[in-house]
């Protein structure tokens, strides 16, 4: 474990570090887990009015004719070119072009700044003059102030014993310090540079000084983008020990940027780190570059990090050819599979994104996408990098390609449809799951490609989740429904579609995949043609309270046995959760390479109650039939998909749900599959979620029985909880954790508390998440301390510690 510790102290002397540099106002790479509060939409000001003419208004005008000026006396109200001009006195020498006001000012500029002062002398044009003890208030709702301000050129303001914040005074004393600001014996605005230079500054919270900064530099609050250097952020590991980024933030051009972000670890040198990313009219790309020099390899002895150089390449790009069409790509290309990792790259991005999540490949796709009015194509090829090391039992996906067409006009009556599929895959090397505690042995896996023992790699023993050689299938599918309503109100729909697979399978003859498919190159066509109708007929019962509607529910399919049934490749159809959502379902796998063969009735009843001063009950009951022919889903697999999901048995389990929500705030909702000869509860999950304006939660219950065929050997049982409370005003809590009831403990937890207001945010994160090991070893709890502070236009800082292999 890395041995980490930070003060607050320690993060205000982030600013030390910078005091000689510019500071940018861009966000570091760095994820934020708190935001500042969000700010209001800022109204669209007219264009100002630039007609030379000058308005009065006082409660005495004085025009001195001899001497060319105008003197306005009590409550004058001046307006020129845009600005306007409040005071106790105004007087305007027509020689000098000079306008000198006194007493009460209030200064509006065609922009929205407000200065506030007691004397103000300034050309007609506002280029040149003075001003004393003057306040300044932005549109962006940020404040200045000074004893003095002196400005000339049109473009210099030199503020004297200025102070600076974009806080909100405080309501009940105006007069008290705000939460931070900056103070300087001389702040400097180039307006054309749009720039803030400090000179002799310190920061205070509160009034009390917490950090001095000889000299530093900010982008006014106008700048969205500007070059400089951002915070820096901290890090902590145990494989490169201590770490501080100092990023700089090139704005290149309007369209195009750039981020450099050195971290200098006290072990293994210089990490540089680059982020390229340009906007085009029609799209935008953004490339990643890493790269290390390492000083002590030996801290990765044994694993893939045990080299000198490392580096990785991280891009991604999306471009549109049209209002219908676009292309793009992601890409990651690494030295060692292990590198992101190492350097916390890949993660902690997100403090609480990361939990429950276990990342186990990169992604890179080349892909084109085209969205019609009631069709769809999607083409790509896929590299998955393995973060575990199992490259070789990762497969290549070139291409895959769906295309989804709805026949805009009718046919038969009816409406008809057609969808195509076709994939190309790739794996070097078979993938095998052990689904026995013999065969999950650690000292003798029977699920090696390299274990010797009579009982590896069966079916008894394995599930062989991917095969290796090259797969290659095309289907496609034609669909015709059509609806209509009888004088009963009864709908019936009666429904047709035939489908055709061409496949090539060319395994490899590796140890133990002849237990589960033939060896070699084998080619196969199925055909799938079904016919069926679906049946419902709605009652519907009106009350003063609301509208209840019960509505059963009969389908019948018709079509043959599943050709070849589970003597072929299963690629995409490994997942299999059988419930309401797909109890009509005509075909219930879950991708092309497995079909529905067989006769089946399915019948359930949906009841739905609206009640006229909102909220709504929706419930469903229901259970599937195989009336003849071959039951798919009792037909072992490679992946043994089907087995165990409550389809296996000619009547299969019950299934239902209920969902109830009263309101905006509250959400229930249940779902359940039972035994069908026992009514023992084979599967169940419950949720409910509160969303209020202080607090939110939301836990979710699951119970699943044991599926020994699909290696789940005992009962899963657990809790899943998140939430958030604002405790006070600017106050925010909020955690996440999952409890294990079976083991009975908490496996995964995170927790985060920060104070959040429009200028100012200071939290703390505690996460945990999977991480994987080098080589085949399993995954291990990772965990990680994050900090953050920021203030609001100046800069955002966070300092991170992580450690993994914690119990």
């Amino acid at each position: 474990m890395a041995a980490f510790g930070v003060s607050i102290s320690a993060l205000f002397a982030a600013f030390v570090v910078v005091s000689a540099f510019d500071v940018v106002t861009s966000t570091p790479a760095a994820a934020q887990a708190f935001t500042y509060n969000p700010r209001p939409p800022k109204p669209v000001r007219p264009p100002a009015k630039n007609d030379g003419q000058m308005l009065v208004q006082a409660t005495e005008v004085d025009y001195d004719y001899n001497n060319s000026r105008i003197s306005a006396v009590g409550n004058v109200q001046m307006f020129y070119n845009g600005t306007s001009v409040e005071a106790d006195r105004v007087i305007y020498d027509q020689k000098t072009k000079r306008l000198h006001a006194e007493g009460n000012i209030r200064m509006t500029d065609a922009e929205g700044k407000i200065t506030y002062a007691n004397i103000l002398d300034l050309s007609d044009d506002y280029r040149d003059g003075f001003v004393d003890s003057l306040r300044v208030d932005t549109e962006d709702q940020t404040r200045m102030a000074a004893t003095r301000a002196d400005r000339s050129s049109g473009n210099y303001t030199v503020f004297d014993n200025g102070v600076y914040t974009a806080c909100a005074p405080c309501k009940d004393d105006p007069k008290k310090p705000p939460l931070w600001q900056v103070k300087g014996a001389r702040i400097i605005h180039n307006q054309t540079e749009k720039m803030l230079y400090f000179e002799n500054a310190q920061l205070e919270f509160f009034g009390v000084p917490m950090a001095y900064l000889p000299y530093f530099s900010t982008p006014d609050p106008t700048v969205k983008r500007k070059s400089g250097f951002l915070m820096p952020g901290f890090t902590s590991y145990t494989a490169f020990g201590y770490g501080v980024e100092i990023p700089y933030y090139w704005a290149i051009a309007p369209d195009m940027d750039a981020t450099f972000s050195p971290r200098i670890t006290s072990k293994q040198g210089v990490l540089m780190q680059t982020e390229f990313r340009q906007r085009f009219a029609d799209g935008s790309y953004q490339i990643r570059l890493y790269g290390i020099d390492q000083l002590d390899q030996k801290q990765f002895t044994g694993q893939p990090g045990d080299r000198q150089f490392r580096w990785g390449v991280d891009t991604k790009g999306q471009f549109a050819l049209n209002d219908k069409w676009v292309w793009g790509w992601d890409g990651v290309l690494l030295s060692d599979y292990f590198f992101m990792s190492d350097y916390r790259l890949a993660q902690y991005k997100d403090p609480f994104g990361s939990f429950l999540s276990l990342p186990t490949e990169a992604i890179s796709q080349l892909y084109l996408t085209g969205v019609g009015n009631r069709s769809f194509f999607d083409a790509r090829a896929i590299y998955y990098l393995s973060y575990s090391g199992n490259q070789n039992q990762v497969p290549v996906v070139a291409p895959v390609i769906d295309y989804n067409n709805v026949i805009n006009q009718n046919i038969l009556g009816g409406e008809f449809s057609y969808k195509t599929n076709f994939v190309n895959l790739t794996r070097e090397t078979a993938v095998f799951d052990p689904i026995t505690t013999t065969a999950s042995n650690p000292l003798n896996p029977l699920c090696t490609t390299t274990s010797a023992d009579p009982m590896a790699r069966t079916p008894s023993q394995c599930l062989l989740r991917g095969m290796p050689g090259t797969y290659t299938r095309l289907t496609a599918e034609a669909q015709w429904r059509k609806s209509y309503t009888d004088p009963f109100g009864q709908i019936w729909t009666p429904f047709a579609s035939v489908r055709a697979d061409a496949i090539n399978a060319d395994v490899s003859n590796q140890p133990g995949v002849s237990n589960y498919l033939p060896v070699g190159d084998t080619q196969t066509v199925r055909l799938m043609p079904t016919v069926g109708f679906e049946y419902r007929y709605p009652f519907i019962n009106v009350q003063p309270w609301g509208t209840t509607t019960v509505e059963p529910i009969a389908q019948v399919i018709i079509r043959p046995n599943e050709p070849n049934a589970g003597k072929l490749p299963n690629e995409d159809a490994q997942s299999l959760v059988f419930d309401t959502s797909n109890l009509f379902a005509v075909d219930k796998f879950s991708g092309y390479d497995r079909v529905e063969g067989g006769s089946r009735a399915n019948v359930g009843v949906q009841a739905t109650t609206q009640f006229d001063h909102g909220g709504a009950i929706k419930g469903m009951f229901g259970q599937s039939y195989q009336m003849f022919g071959l039951n798919s889903f009792a037909v072992a697999d490679v992946t043994n998909t089907g087995i165990d999901s409550g389809l296996q048995n000619p009547r299969s389990d019950y299934v239902a749900s209920l969902a109830y929500s009263p309101n905006r705030t509250y959400t229930f909702s249940v779902r359940s599959r039972m035994d069908e000869a026992t009514w023992n509860i084979n599967r169940f999950e419950a949720t409910a979620s509160a969303n209020f304006d202080r607090w939110s939660v939301a836990v979710t219950y699951g119970d699943y029985a044991a599926q020994p065929e699909l290696g789940y050997l005992t009962r899963r049982e657990g809790i899943l909880t998140s939430g958030s409370i604002k405790v006070a005003s600017n106050w925010v809590v909020q955690g996440a954790a999952r409890w294990d009831l079976e083991a009975n403990k908490i496996n995964q937890y995170a927790l985060g508390a920060g104070y959040v207001d429009d200028c100012f945010v200071l939290a703390a994160n505690y996460v945990t998440s999977y991480t994987y090991q080098a080589g085949s070893q399993p995954p291990v709890l990772s965990h990680a301390i994050m900090f953050q502070i920021g203030l609001r236009t100046i800069a955002q800082t966070s300092t991170t510690s992580s450690s993994a292999g914690m119990q």
